[in-house]
């Protein structure tokens, strides 16, 4: 049930409108671009389409906490976001209700854009992020961040590329860094065993059916893995939470990997993402918490 508009001011009651108009499709304009619309302009500093190669698409937005902010510069964690979009669309731009929610505690946030399926396939999308988290580590400290407080973090189909990124040694490893060099990774209702594959766009991208097994994040949970934090929805409808994130978690406890995992009853898989935007918080669950507790930030109300 959505709350009763008796208990919502003005604005929380407009932004639950129009977030539940978007989400039947009937709002003027995309659900994402009324989010961003609510949230504050004026709790972070923005420096975008910065790149870190030579592609059009790989560019990248960086967040970046307002002055007299804690922690201090040089103290801050670092977390690089993937957006999800079956691997095959979205725009970094979408995810300021993200980049906000994280800069505006003391994170300095980098939200990249990836080349996309179906101009191209697995895994040049896992090689992008690769890119972007080596050009993140790299100019880590130059942005105000600790470089030993660097985070993955993805949701959806970029919850993928984070897992990829810091399990499998390979795409770190091909620019000369290590997933060792990640203080841990954040899944928020990432794939991570989806073989075979059902997801028309999804077979697209990965070249179904040739695509190989170790494409599965699951497989390369192993001892010395980076820390984790995934989180599920439990009324996600397009990526199982038992058998991706559960069975992740499953891998890691078993391979000595510390991780934390949260389910949230009342989310879906659209609305576990959408919980972190400011104006979303109260949709049932909160996300947002045990994402600045395990980077290391105070999670208290803001």
């Amino acid at each position: 049930m959505p709350p009763s508009s008796s208990f919502l001011g003005p604005r929380r009651r407009l932004a639950w409108l129009l977030a539940l108009a978007g989400l039947l499709g009937l709002a003027a304009c995309s659900p994402v671009r009324i989010v961003n619309g609510l949230t504050p302009n004026d709790s972070f500093s923005l420096d975008g389409g910065r790149a870190y190669g030579p592609e059009a698409r790989q560019r990248l937005d960086i967040y970046t906490p307002k002055p007299g902010t804690s922690p201090p510069a040089g103290q801050r964690p670092l977390v690089v976001f993937f957006y999800g979009g079956t691997w095959s669309s979205g725009e970094r731009a979408d995810y300021k209700f993200v980049g906000e929610a994280l800069a505006s505690r003391g994170a300095v946030v980098v939200v990249p854009d990836y080349r996309l399926s179906p101009q191209l396939r697995y895994p040049v999308f896992v090689q992008d992020s690769a890119l972007a988290v080596k050009w993140a580590i790299d100019h880590a400290a130059a942005l105000g961040a600790d470089p030993a407080r660097v985070y993955v973090m993805g949701h959806s189909s970029g919850g993928y590329n984070a897992a990829m990124v810091a399990l499998d040694g390979r795409w770190l490893g091909a620019l000369g860094a290590s997933p060792r060099q990640l203080a841990g990774w954040i899944g928020l209702a990432g794939p991570y065993d989806f073989l075979p594959i059902e997801n028309p766009q999804a077979q697209v991208a990965f070249n179904w059916p040739d695509t190989p097994t170790d494409s599965q994040p699951l497989v390369h949970a192993r001892a010395g893995s980076p820390p984790a934090l995934l989180l599920a929805a439990s009324k996600d409808k397009l990526v199982d939470p038992d058998r991706n994130t559960g069975q992740m978690v499953q891998r890691l406890q078993a391979a000595g990997v510390p991780v934390r995992t949260e389910r949230f009853d009342d989310l879906s898989h659209i609305t576990l993402i959408g919980a972190v935007a400011r104006p979303l918080r109260w949709l049932g669950g909160p996300v947002l918490p045990p994402v600045l507790d395990f980077i290391g930030l105070p999670s208290g109300p803001r």
